[in-house]
């Protein structure tokens, strides 16, 4: 079972619109809050960091 939280960049004007996010020592899970019973996208927590990463590139990079 996970302890969802939510990103810290969801402000109060976000409503339910915004990452959640849930760790284990080994893993670490997301979701969307809008849709929280379908399915989650999970990542070793090694596999997390470059994850983020590549997020942040310019596409196409």
């Amino acid at each position: 079972m996970y302890i969802w939280r939510k990103s810290s960049y969801s402000g109060p004007d976000d409503a339910n619109a915004c990452v959640e996010i849930a760790t284990t020592p080994t893993h670490i899970a997301i979701r969307d809050s809008k849709t929280p019973t379908t399915r989650t996208l999970t990542l070793s927590t090694s596999a997390f960091a470059p994850f983020l990463e590549a997020l942040k590139r310019p596409s196409g990079g």
